[in-house]
């Protein structure tokens, strides 16, 4: 594999670490896209009720960005590497959890995304921090795009995979097969952490300061709001889309598909995005994406069907990695330009999801509270249409943002682009 990537990176000096981080990436990429998009479904069939899915994804995101903060203080106390094992293990716990508990799942609906939104909260701090202490600069755009493409990968085969296995099979014998994988390759990913390279700590861990810099840092304080925005659409299109796939053709296969559809022309245009849109580009890129990720809502918002979920899926495909690429582009040069960017890098990660969170939190209560008072099916498209907004209210926070010329002193590197099933 060694002499693969050598031959792929050419003369960039590839380091063992980077080898087994792009393992571990890739291991997890393919486990949470194989099975995660059917943890909705598993329990959508065992209780029937959008109030047991809402629970299970608040509990992900109420836990994620509290493990967020104590993982980052972890990583400045203790070891990165620890961090990130830490998060495989609790990610392996989750699975091993649903697969011991089975038909019951749907009664432990919230402890379950409690135990997931763990390890991911102590997985992505230490991916991205790690991603920073092992990549070098002319090695990071190889490490970022090997990387993009074993996650569209993932996102290409893992659900496709998933549906036909568990279409295939009686009951709900596929659920656990699928839910088995996923423990596997996180076993596997646990592994190879054990060869990874030790990391000393160093530093105090300055949260408050960092969340206290908005204060100070307007072009901070506007890429926060924005980042709220988009947790607002997150937290319930992440899985009431999924859901409208499985009510309207009662086929995890044809979920599969979607997801097949919707990853494999992100993957394209992940490539064209990356390519074209330059940083002078980059606001009118992330306008026209929110329009497209916006009014294609209304295509599957009062009447539905499996072939108008495809073109949702073709238009979201399209549109996100228009959004997603230059967004994450000024977020990080907004990061790089703030104060001591480089000292307080983990800082300012865990700051930036506390917000999204935020936003997603925000988003589900409002959606339990809405479905408790009126019935679902009559205030879910309205919701929809509302929190849709999300992606044009990013573009009318960071539209205000100017970044003088590029200094590299403090300077903070991009992180890889991550697309988490954002539907």
């Amino acid at each position: 594999m060694h002499k693969s990537l050598k031959y792929i990176a050419g003369k960039i000096d590839i380091s063992r670490d980077l080898i087994l981080l792009l393992v571990i990436g890739g291991l997890y990429s393919l486990s949470i896209f194989l099975s995660n998009t059917f943890v909705n479904i598993y329990l959508w069939k065992q209780a029937g009720d959008y109030t047991t899915i809402a629970f299970y994804n608040l509990g992900i995101y109420l836990f994620q960005p509290i493990t967020f903060i104590l993982a980052g203080k972890i990583a400045k106390k203790i070891d990165r590497v620890i961090v990130l094992r830490l998060g495989v293990i609790f990610l392996s716990l989750f699975f091993l959890s649903v697969l011991l508990i089975a038909e019951q799942a749907a009664k432990y609906n919230f402890m379950l995304g409690s135990v997931l939104g763990i390890g991911y909260g102590f997985y992505w701090l230490a991916f991205n921090v790690l991603t920073f202490e092992i990549t070098e600069p002319e090695s990071r755009d190889f490490f970022n795009g090997f990387l993009g493409v074993l996650q569209s990968f993932a996102g290409m085969v893992g659900p496709l995979l998933a549906g036909t296995i568990i279409a295939s099979m009686q009951e709900n014998v596929g659920y656990s097969v699928i839910f088995t994988m996923s423990f596997i390759l996180f076993i596997g990913a646990v592994i190879c952490s054990f060869f990874l390279k030790r990391r000393q700590a160093e530093g105090l861990f300055h949260f408050r300061r960092v969340l206290m810099e908005r204060a100070h840092n307007k072009n901070w304080k506007r890429v926060l709001n924005a980042h709220v925005s988009q947790g607002l659409r997150e937290g319930i299109f992440l899985f009431v889309i999924s859901i409208w796939v499985f009510i309207t053709t009662q086929s995890e296969f044809a979920l599969g598909m979607f997801n097949l559809f919707l990853s494999g022309l992100s993957f394209v245009l992940y490539f064209i995005v990356t390519k074209w849109v330059k940083p002078s580009l980059r606001k009118k890129a992330i306008l026209s994406g929110a329009l497209i990720l916006y009014f294609s809502i209304y295509i599957i918002l009062f009447d539905i069907s499996y072939t108008q979920l495809m073109i949702y899926a073709a238009l979201i495909g399209i549109a996100y990695p228009v959004v997603n690429v230059p967004y994450a582009s000024l977020t990080y040069d907004v990061i790089g330009k703030a104060r001591k960017a480089k000292e307080l890098r983990v800082e300012y990660i865990v700051v930036r999801e506390l917000f999204v969170n935020i936003g997603r939190v925000t988003s589900i209560v409002i959606f339990l509270t809405a479905i408790t008072l009126f019935p679902a099916e009559t205030i879910i498209p309205y919701l929809l249409a509302i929190f849709g907004l999300g992606h044009l209210f990013i573009y009318l926070f960071v539209k205000d943002i100017y970044l003088g010329s590029t200094g590299k002193k403090d300077a903070i590197t991009k992180e890889p682009v991550t697309d988490e099933k954002n539907r």
